[in-house]
């Protein structure tokens, strides 16, 4: 599923010479994709603990291939945006009911479990950048539908392998607000960890291929491989990251991943070649460990609106600062430069770290 979550970034370079698109363009058109793809999802969230429908995400891996694998064939940037749109509004429909299912029947050690399945998806996210690229080196832009077979081949494999949930429809959930508000200050507090993460994570996902193809003289080939570099360490950061929360709890890991990710970012932007690129790596790895474990401690708060929860912590948060900070980015790019402000977002995993001392000490 997330293999597409990770194709506009790729696309970028190519449309831009093809349509024209700016810097400004390509921000507007990564906000679209966070709205639909993550804003969009508590909606969805919500929608699957109402109704327990297992089409939410059965489906979505074949709407969002195709829609995504459409993109070269977009005539105007109208068009290309509601391509976008659409695509990524399946990926809204995926997350909550999966994230859901992957530790619903978990015990113990749910860090781990949830680690799994953050993981398996980022370790897509990875790999989608140079999947694209070289299908797209292959093929070009006129024939990128090509890439929206895994898509539904899995969804495919889904229709056999997930049952239909048959809950009787006296014991369908409404929304049930009262937990939410019960635990809406630390839901606040993890959220807010999760927005300022999200801004250095989202607007390298979207700006990298464009930003070392442009700036740093990289080949359309080597930008997307740095991409996936950076998002192949990130997967291994939230395997790891569920394990040692279920050891040392999920606040001593917030704040080790908030501070240690400082320095090699810094790295990243400031040496070149293969220190560089070790830096954006190790960023990567460190950033991205609590990825699973924000979600967690999330549905632990409110366990009976599983859904809703990590749909905020998932993809709300995740969805709210794209929206902001990608237009932002492009819009202040088209004036100074993207490494000025890629690199001033460094600032952002520093408040984290700071906010992250108000969470409590026996959090797991």
């Amino acid at each position: 599923m997330d293999l597409y979550s990770s194709a506009l970034g790729v696309f970028q370079p190519l449309l831009a010479r093809q349509l024209g698109i700016n810097f400004t363009q390509a921000g507007v058109l990564g906000g679209v994709m966070v709205f639909a793809g993550s804003v969009m999802q508590p909606v969805y969230g919500i929608l699957s603990d109402r109704f327990h429908s297992r089409l939410f995400s059965v489906l979505a891996p074949a709407i969002a291939g195709l829609f995504i694998s459409a993109l070269g064939l977009a005539p105007s940037y109208p068009l290309l945006q509601l391509l976008v749109f659409l695509g990524s509004s399946a990926v809204a429909s995926f997350h909550p009911q999966a994230s859901v299912r992957a530790a619903a029947e978990v015990t113990g050690s749910r860090g781990k479990a949830m680690a799994f399945f953050i993981s398996a998806g980022s370790l897509g996210f990875a790999i989608g950048p140079t999947y694209f690229s070289v299908l797209l080196e292959r093929f070009g832009l006129s024939q990128s539908y090509w890439a929206a077979i895994p898509g539904v081949l899995v969804t495919l494999a889904l229709l056999f392998v997930i049952p239909e949930s048959h809950v009787p429809e006296h014991k369908r959930r409404h929304v049930d607000w009262g937990p939410l508000r019960a635990v809406w200050r630390p839901l606040l507090l993890l959220y807010m960890l999760v927005f300022l993460r999200s801004v250095v994570q989202i607007s390298f996902t979207q700006f990298l291929p464009l930003y070392l193809s442009k700036e740093r003289g990289f080949s359309f080939q080597s930008a997307s491989l740095a991409l996936t570099l950076y998002s192949t360490m990130g997967a291994i950061g939230g395997l790891t990251g569920g394990h040692l929360a279920d050891r040392f709890g999920g606040r001593n890991v917030i704040l080790y991943s908030m501070a240690g990710c400082v320095p090699f970012l810094l790295l990243f932007f400031q040496a070149s070649g293969a220190p560089a690129l070790a830096g954006l790596a190790l960023a990567g790895l460190i950033l991205l460990s609590t990825n699973p474990v924000n979600i967690v401690m999330a549905q632990e708060l409110a366990p009976g609106q599983s859904g809703t929860v990590s749909a905020l912590m998932m993809g709300f948060a995740w969805g709210m600062a794209g929206m902001i900070f990608i237009p932002l980015a492009g819009m202040f790019a088209d004036h100074y430069s993207l490494h000025q402000v890629l690199r001033s977002f460094v600032v952002f995993p520093v408040l984290g770290f700071l906010l992250a001392f108000r969470l409590p000490k026996a959090a797991k």
